[in-house]
């Protein structure tokens, strides 16, 4: 799912950066992310969270839970 419009960034490469270790400012450097019209920055943080570990220890990466942009 597209989370940032503006860059056209997915869910998918939010979950890959987390992933890899990249930090949320690193993301939106790479990838634009909130940097435009800012109207995805909650949500893309929150998938950043999640996937990174961030928002608690088991915390399973799935879009089940992400939020209306």
């Amino acid at each position: 799912m597209i989370i940032c419009i503006c860059a056209r960034v997915s869910d998918k490469t939010i979950e890959q950066a987390a992933r890899a270790g990249r930090s949320f400012q690193d993301l939106q450097a790479d990838h634009g992310v909130g940097l435009q019209c800012g109207q995805c920055h909650d949500c893309a943080h929150h998938v950043w969270q999640r996937c990174n570990g961030a928002a608690g220890a088991g915390q399973a990466c799935d879009d089940a839970h992400l939020m209306a942009v």
